[in-house]
């Protein structure tokens, strides 16, 4: 099985091209694959496969064309699971690696051009230095929750990105809390798990975040959990648009934030490529 390795600030994933769309990806699978000691490592996994060929993605399409969302062409699909293997709806590093790895091996033009994610179909758009830009759709604010972390209850937004977040602003350096674990959360608001980020303003629409990812545990950074942050950051200071920058510990993000949705820009690495082989399939 042919796979590259690639990473968006650090959030690191196993590409697996499914031109043909055969590829069975048990659960066990992912997360033998996404093992950083007896596997490739990564936090999660990206099948790249035809939107035709997939039936789920086929779905997705209908959908958005039915709803007048979306007109275009979507070619590819982008089948994502966390490093545990469940599948997810949306990964805004992830859309980013996927569409440099799709540029990179000639399956899309250099530009702007649409992926079907499970989230619904999102736009990206290839800028200079290895730059990514994508459309994240417009950020849903659902209120508010908790998450425990160390005993200690912290107040969150709750906002969907197409998957679920709770994002916690806190006057304290992030680097003090310990994410290995899981937060604590009301499962009654979120009963198929949740991001919870920790969010620190520290400047002029300039945040640091850390994230506890559902399935993965804390990662380098989280796309769809950046967008939440600045969503939590701009809700608190009384404001809906804006450009802000946002501090992760694989580097840096940018979220602009417009009355219609939201925009994720970053970088996306190829790092390696080979073979997975075929008899640790079994």
């Amino acid at each position: 099985m042919r796979f590259v390795k690639g990473h968006g600030t650090e959030n690191d994933f196993v590409i697996l091209p499914d031109p043909d769309g055969v590829l069975d990806l048990p659960a066990t699978l992912v997360a033998a694959l996404c093992d950083r000691r007896a596997g490739i490592g990564a936090d999660g996994v990206l099948r790249v496969v035809p939107a035709k060929l997939s039936p789920e993605a086929v779905e997705i399409v209908a959908r958005a064309r039915g709803a007048a969302a979306h007109t275009g062409e979507a070619e590819w699909f982008m089948d994502y699971r966390n490093a545990d293997g469940g599948m997810a709806e949306m990964c805004g590093n992830g859309i980013r690696v996927f569409a440099r790895y799709l540029v990179e091996a000639g399956l899309a033009d250099p530009g702007g051009f649409d992926v079907v994610t499970r989230a619904g179909i999102r736009q990206v758009r290839m800028g200079p230095e290895g730059m990514v830009t994508v459309d994240m759709g417009p950020p849903l604010i659902m209120g508010e929750s908790w998450a425990t972390v160390g005993g200690t209850r912290y107040t969150g937004l709750v906002v969907d990105m197409g998957n679920p977040h709770l994002a916690c602003l806190t006057g304290e350096p992030v680097a003090r809390f310990e994410l290995h674990a899981q937060p604590g959360f009301d499962p009654a608001v979120f009963p198929t798990g949740v991001n919870v980020e920790f969010v620190n303003p520290v400047g002029d629409r300039h945040i640091v975040m850390r994230v506890h990812e559902r399935g993965c545990g804390e990662t380098r950074s989280c796309g769809t959990g950046t967008v939440a942050s600045a969503v939590a950051a701009a809700h608190a200071a009384g404001e809906t648009t804006g450009t802000w920058t946002v501090e992760v510990l694989g580097g840096l993000l940018t979220v602009t934030l417009t009355p219609d949705t939201s925009y994720l820009t970053g970088p996306a690495v190829l790092v390696a490529s080979g073979d997975y082989p075929a008899a640790t399939l079994t």
